[in-house]
């Protein structure tokens, strides 16, 4: 299996133009800090697994995808353009891992 790198989910097209503004808000509401796209949110030890599973409930009922299997790695979740990346995917169906 191989882990995405930021320059890898760097180009995520237009139809996710709206969701890193709106995700970078809810970020900031909810850790009090404005996070730079390519910033590991849990590198500094101050958000939790717990925070990772809020952020999955996020993405689901913001935008209508369902993350499941082995899109719950967290690494698709340490930084904004990942997390971005991963609702486009997962929006526009495109191959990637799914598994139960």
């Amino acid at each position: 299996m191989t882990v995405p790198s930021d320059q890898d989910v760097s180009d995520t097209g237009n139809r996710v133009d709206t969701v890193a503004p709106e995700l970078a808000r809810f970020l900031t509401a909810r850790t009090g800090r404005s996070w730079p796209p390519d910033e590991d949110l849990f590198a500094t030890g101050g958000l939790s697994s717990l925070f990772a599973m809020e952020l999955v409930v996020h993405l689901e009922q913001t935008y209508g995808v369902t993350v499941r299997g082995t899109d719950l790695r967290l690494d698709n979740f340490r930084t904004l353009r990942r997390m971005v990346a991963l609702v486009d995917r997962l929006r526009t169906g495109e191959p990637g891992d799914h598994g139960a």
